[in-house]
């Protein structure tokens, strides 16, 4: 995946297939959320995660208020899971769940781009790099984008790599609570808003420091997938970490966030599938990691 010559390489658009979309109505919508996910819904538009009774995260997701409903932005391979999750907890409250899949398109854009799309859909929603999610009718997604001509999505899974945005999917659900992920680190859990599903576990782990595994951003020679186990030179046979996303760089090799011991990202040594696997290259993150 290498950048276009003589252009910027963050100017881009592109069709961001690996999404999906719900959306919540109703006038119990924002009530119901607040209930079920980390975040605090209130705001126009957050990070945040669906988690098990037990803290662990079975998806994350950017939310944002539209119009008078809710738009969930997450992986399109947990879409139909979280959807059906979630409806066992309507009972009576006044708010619908739809998979909005065939009825948007969520395209991302990035640079000059992002600027022509907001022109074209003021309604977007922008992220604090500078890009923009476009949720567009499916029927005028063309005439909304002034013909813009769509990328692959590669480029923008990538910038959430270097931007520390963790995307949990089908491969790694029901593993990590949020501060694995840094999901507080992006503003995707609230601490006082009051409870909601997994919310005991998640303060806990908060408030008592007991948080021993953290997500780091890193880059290997070798291909790499969400799922991937990582060894560590400290713990023998046994893993040391779990790789959440990961995508080719157009810098070289593959750049990836991980959930590591801490022990094994402060002796850089991690490596990549088996104990003498490739060695992964720790990079910064844009925030201060604990």
């Amino acid at each position: 995946m290498t950048p276009h010559a003589g252009r910027d390489p963050g100017d881009f658009a592109a069709k961001l297939d690996h999404l999906g979309i719900l959306r919540f109505g109703g006038q119990d919508a924002e009530s119901f959320l607040q209930g079920q996910l980390t975040c605090d819904v209130s705001q126009a538009s957050t990070y945040g995660a669906y988690c098990t009774p037990q803290g662990r995260m079975l998806a994350t997701f950017l939310l944002w208020r539209a119009d008078d409903s809710f738009a969930m932005m997450l992986s399109c391979d947990l879409v139909g899971s979280v959807h059906k999750q979630l409806s066992k907890f309507v009972v009576r409250s006044k708010v619908t769940i739809e998979d909005a899949r065939a009825a948007l398109v969520l395209v991302g854009a990035a640079g000059a781009h992002a600027e022509r799309a907001l022109a074209a859909a003021p309604a977007a929603v922008r992220l604090k790099d500078g890009r923009v999610v476009l949720a567009l009718p499916t029927a005028a997604a063309p005439g909304m984008l002034g013909g813009l001509s769509l990328a692959d999505a590669g480029r923008w899974r990538w910038l959430d790599i270097r931007a520390g945005l963790p995307l949990i999917t089908a491969a790694t659900g029901d593993r990590f609570v949020p501060q694995m992920a840094n999901l507080e680190l992006i503003g995707g859990v609230s601490f006082d808003k009051g409870c909601y599903t997994g919310q005991e576990i998640v303060a806990r782990a908060q408030h008592l420091g007991s948080v021993k595994r953290r997500m780091f951003l890193a880059n290997v020679a070798s291909p790499a997938q969400a799922g991937d186990a990582l060894y560590g030179d400290d713990l023998g046979g046994q893993a040391s970490g779990t790789v959440i996303n990961a995508e080719p760089s157009p810098e070289g090799g593959y750049d990836l966030l991980a959930v590591l011991q801490a022990a094994s990202r402060e002796r850089s040594s991690a490596h990549l599938k088996a104990q003498d696997g490739p060695l992964l290259r720790f990079l910064p993150l844009p925030y201060a990691v604990p």
